[in-house]
């Protein structure tokens, strides 16, 4: 299954587009659409390069979640995973309630601990509240 124009659309809202380098609220250095691997501060890409980073992450993270997951999925629930996923890492995912939920076929149970992952530096952030929401909504597929 590949990520659609959806999916990505959700990613690139919430992960926003940064040309330039910048601390992320865990203080990770950061850039294009919220990749983080080898960034150092300072650096500068172009929307191409951004482009490609996560299109390119999308494709690694999604692989992440056909390994993982073990039940069908709708387009939706494939999205918001990937999503999710994207934003936490796939070390988050193999270990999530979610995910042991979610392959035992508790689909709603699942849904639902995807908004418990609002956090970034120990704090809730009204950022993470959004993006679960959104994340949550696709997967029930009520976007």
């Amino acid at each position: 299954m590949r990520t659609s124009e959806k999916g990505l659309a959700l990613i690139r809202q919430f992960e926003g587009l940064r040309l330039r380098a910048y601390k992320c609220p865990a203080g990770i250095p950061t850039i294009g659409y919220g990749h983080t691997a080898g960034v150092k501060m300072g650096q500068e890409i172009t929307r191409e390069r951004a482009e490609e980073l996560l299109l390119a992450e999308v494709d690694r993270f999604a692989g992440y979640v056909e390994r993982l997951v073990t039940v069908p999925l709708t387009q939706g629930q494939f999205d918001a995973l990937v999503a999710w996923t994207y934003n936490l890492g796939p070390g988050a995912l193999e270990k999530s309630t979610m995910l042991r939920r979610l392959n035992a076929g508790d689909y709603a149970s699942a849904a639902a601990e995807l908004e418990r992952w609002n956090r970034a530096g120990g704090q809730v952030l009204a950022g993470l509240v959004r993006r679960r929401a959104a994340e949550r909504a696709m997967f029930e597929g009520v976007e």
